[in-house]
């Protein structure tokens, strides 16, 4: 049995990229200030780190599947180029109860703020949820958060390393 680890729950618009509101394609992501580096210094601390994101922009018709995997490969790409740092597993709810798109229209315990895409990726990896943590922009990050049973920090802008650092440490003492 693999031991058990930390891990960081991190929200995608807002936390990691500017959010310029349905972000579908590279030519529109703008990374967070200081989040590469986060990423990297969460690795360095051996979190496992996850991203978990609402992505109704695809049950809108805004962009596909095939688009948003796209820009996700992408983004751990232009990650490992910029800081070395690596996201160990993605996942991301397209359905929305009102969608346009009739394919996508239902409910989803994956949708923020139920905790599915948490708890799927605590039952695949090796998570410590005692000693994990999520970092959202938004109040349903937080509802995720405590829902899976993961201590949730709300991220308000700024720089996301200057946000991480000091939370990184309380577990660790680095």
């Amino acid at each position: 049995m693999k031991s058990l680890r930390p891990a960081l729950f991190l929200d995608r618009d807002g936390v990691l990229n500017h959010d310029h509101g349905y972000v579908g394609s590279p030519d529109r992501f703008d990374w967070i200030d200081g989040a590469p580096q986060a990423i990297r210094r969460a690795n360095d601390a051996g979190y496992l780190v996850f991203v978990v994101t609402n992505q109704s922009g695809v049950a809108r018709g805004f962009f596909d599947e095939a688009a948003f995997h796209g820009l996700m490969d992408h983004i751990r790409r232009d990650l490992d180029a910029r800081s070395g740092g690596r996201i160990d597993d993605i996942r991301h709810c397209p359905w929305l109860p009102d969608a346009p798109l009739p394919q996508w229209r239902r409910d989803s315990d994956w949708r923020k703020p139920a905790a599915g895409m948490l708890i799927d990726l605590m039952q695949t990896w090796p998570v410590d949820a005692a000693r994990s943590l999520m970092v959202g922009d938004r109040e349903s990050d937080m509802q995720a958060a405590r829902a899976a049973g993961v201590a949730g920090h709300l991220f308000a802008g700024g720089n996301l390393e200057t946000f991480l650092t000091p939370l990184l440490q309380q577990e660790f003492q680095i």
